[in-house]
């Protein structure tokens, strides 16, 4: 009796001493995983390489942001056809502009799943349309070793109400507390893989550690992909809501 009583006050005396740290939820890592990629505001300047078994396609973009879902801004730079082509998100509602014709229109919910400019990226992708947070439900499956980093694999199912394109995603999200996404699988409603998003690359940009190179590799349609090479990134840098308006999007540059 009085080696289970000294046992018992051992026990009581560690469990005190040392506090158990809570593990974070799946939800709290996509959290974490989205500030990185955004944060409060950011800019980007990239290089979009749409590849094909027969040809390559380069684009030079820029994009902004502000907030994690509401504000987004995509602007073409080059080539020459396609300069000043741009795409806008304010809140729920998305447009496009093509400066050739002279034409805004307004990308409605059935248009987020087609190719934005031709590439292996949906409108979705591109714009953000759904919210990794809101528009999920998130489930810790493990971890696993992707690219030579350990992640957080996470299966995020869409709300029963929410406009999304995808019917599953599948997240690997770095576990070092940068939470950085290194790998994404994105799933149809009958639960096909439709494609596949790799980061490489990581380095310091922006202040920020986080892959600077992206490819999307389309499931069962070899030799196409399309890369995304970030050249330069800043973060929380202050830019106002009046930015991303369609009036702005026909002449920021």
């Amino acid at each position: 009796m009085k080696r289970l009583t000294s046992a018992l006050i051992t026990l009581v005396f560690y469990l005190v001493s040392f506090p158990i740290v809570a593990q974070e939820t799946a939800s709290e890592i996509i959290a974490k995983m989205q500030e990185q990629q955004r944060g409060q505001s950011s800019y980007i300047n990239m290089t979009m390489k749409v590849i094909r078994p027969d040809w390559t396609r380069t684009m030079q973009m820029k994009s902004w942001s502000k907030g994690t879902d509401d504000f987004f801004l995509v602007l073409v730079t080059s080539p020459a056809k396609d300069k000043g082509s741009s795409s806008l998100k304010r809140y729920k509602e998305m447009w496009s502009w093509t400066p050739s014709i002279e034409r805004t229109i307004k990308i409605s919910p059935s248009m987020m799943s087609q190719a934005w400019m031709g590439s292996d990226f949906t409108n979705d992708d591109l714009m953000k349309g759904a919210s990794v947070v809101k528009d999920y439900s998130h489930k810790l499956l493990g971890k696993e070793t992707v690219h030579g980093l350990e992640c957080y694999k996470i299966e995020m199912i869409p709300h029963e109400d929410a406009a999304v394109v995808w019917g599953k995603v599948l997240v690997w999200v770095t576990t070092d507390g940068i939470y950085n996404q290194i790998k994404v699988e994105n799933y149809d409603e009958d639960m096909y893989l439709v494609n596949t998003l790799n980061c490489f690359d990581v380095k310091e940009m922006g202040g920020r550690t986080m892959p600077t190179r992206m490819e999307m590799v389309p499931a069962d349609e070899e030799g196409k992909k399309t890369v995304m090479i970030y050249n330069e990134a800043k973060y929380n840098q202050k830019i106002n809501e009046n930015f991303f308006t369609q009036q702005n999007m026909k002449r920021v540059r």
